[in-house]
């Protein structure tokens, strides 16, 4: 599989054949170790994929524990086990305003079905309430830890 990522990523290129007259694919998006890299203009990743597998580990939290479970449980569930899913090695990423906004309404879709409630203002409420945090918040933390660790790596 082969992408271009820069001024002429959508532009059409020659094939390429491999010794055993394979030709390679032109993809749209390449995984490379769990992240999701996308033809674009600049660097860029997609958080589709993990958005689907956030989804898939609440609700399979969700059929396991019914509403066995208190709520302070699955809240601690979505902490340890769903929300590392959602933000896998974004950090690294180059995120728009589009995808921290998706992160949010997932984290907040999440929220509304645990506390069955469509309204937001109750959800920001059992945010600061639970001491969830908005992925924006974790991300902008994990990021600065980022480079605080690159910083540390260079002058080693």
């Amino acid at each position: 599989m082969r992408m271009r990522i820069g001024p002429r990523h959508n532009k059409i290129c020659s094939e390429i054949s491999t010794l055993d007259g394979r030709n390679l694919a032109w993809v749209g998006e390449i995984r490379y170790f769990g992240v999701f890299i996308v033809r674009a203009l600049k660097f860029k990743c997609s958080i589709d994929q993990a958005k689907r597998s956030f989804y898939r580990a609440a609700n399979s939290i969700f059929a396991k524990l019914g509403r066995l479970a208190s709520e302070e449980v699955i809240i601690q569930l979505l902490k340890q086990k769903c929300l590392p899913i959602l933000l896998y090695a974004l950090e690294v990423c180059n995120l728009d305003k589009r995808s921290y906004t998706v992160t949010r309404f997932t984290v907040n879709r999440f929220f509304m079905k645990l506390f069955k409630t469509s309204n937001i203002e109750i959800v920001h409420y059992c945010h600061n309430m639970t001491g969830v945090q908005l992925p924006s918040v974790l991300l902008s933390s994990r990021y600065q830890k980022f480079l605080s660790n690159m910083s540390c790596h260079a002058y080693s």
